[in-house]
């Protein structure tokens, strides 16, 4: 303030030796500004306008989010799953050496490190639900991140049983159940179903297919398996199964040396010369 009361006089008197029509298109009783005013003050309105968020703006970014997924989901599908074995069949020139990678068991206590590896390595991926993992505000918080990285949700029963134990009253609940949940926390129902050990029903196919959820097993996973459980065995087998071909569907699940030999995994299937599949590209059921 005092910088700019000290320039008052020295402005008057310019302004009193500028020709008449200078003088009238400067605003009346408005200091002229040094260029070091200037910057200071534009960077200032600058940094204002910057914070100030324009709705309008803000509403057309949603708009454009919200019309790229709808465009995704209403795209030509690429890929199908085989009912019979779980293979990823590519649709018309997509290509065929490419893999598919999900992750059971989510989001327990590894998923939400795991999408992250996979969003660094730009690699999509399906992460099957329990319900009995979304118990908690934490638990449903994970799951909305996970899905607002991209990644695909599927759902993986509510408490993880035996579905050729379990009456179909009970099948049903542990299906819908889910469906139920997933739907509330993140606005839409599961695509896709995997039914715990791979062991489903004649009912619980039909549930599935009328909930409009595209079923799967998978083609090979070992982290469940002893000899396994350990970073570098497991990551050695992922890459170098003999049952790793194309259209492998893989399975994984949220454990502690799952989500540290993730990123071998990858990197392992890429120098092998294969792509992932992108579930938003798989083929759905109508339900």
């Amino acid at each position: 303030m005092k910088k700019r009361n000290w320039l008052l006089p020295a402005c008057a008197a310019l302004m009193l030796g500028a020709c008449s029509d200078e003088s009238s298109q400067q605003p009346e009783g408005e200091a002229q500004e040094t260029p070091a005013q200037t910057d200071v003050e534009e960077e200032l309105a600058s940094e204002q306008s910057e914070s100030e968020a324009d709705p309008a703006e803000e509403e057309q970014e949603n708009a454009q989010e919200q019309a790229s997924q709808e465009d995704k989901q209403t795209a030509e599908p690429r890929y199908r799953i085989n009912p019979q074995n779980s293979k990823v069949e590519p649709i018309g020139d997509a290509n065929e050496q490419a893999v598919l990678i999900t992750i059971d068991d989510a989001p327990d206590t590894y998923s939400l490190e795991m999408a992250e590896t996979l969003q660094e390595l730009d690699v999509p991926a399906i992460f099957f639900v329990n319900g009995h993992f979304l118990d908690t505000e934490e638990e449903q918080e994970t799951l909305s991140k996970i899905h607002e990285m991209g990644f695909a949700i599927g759902n993986h029963t509510n408490t993880h049983v035996n579905l050729k134990q379990s009456t179909e009253s009970v099948q049903q609940e542990e299906i819908l159940t889910v469906n139920e949940q997933v739907e509330a926390i993140i606005g839409e129902a599961p695509k896709f179903f995997r039914a715990p050990f791979g062991v489903n029903t004649e009912f619980s196919k039909a549930l599935v297919e009328q909930e409009g959820m595209v079923r799967m097993n998978w083609t090979y996973g070992y982290d469940y398996m002893q000899g396994y459980m350990e970073t570098d065995a497991l990551a050695d087998i992922m890459v170098n199964a003999p049952e790793l071909n194309d259209g492998g569907n893989l399975l994984m699940h949220d454990r502690e040396w799952t989500n540290e030999a993730l990123p071998q995994i990858i990197e392992g299937l890429r120098s092998k010369g294969y792509e992932f599949v992108d579930p938003d590209e798989i083929e759905k059921i109508s339900s």
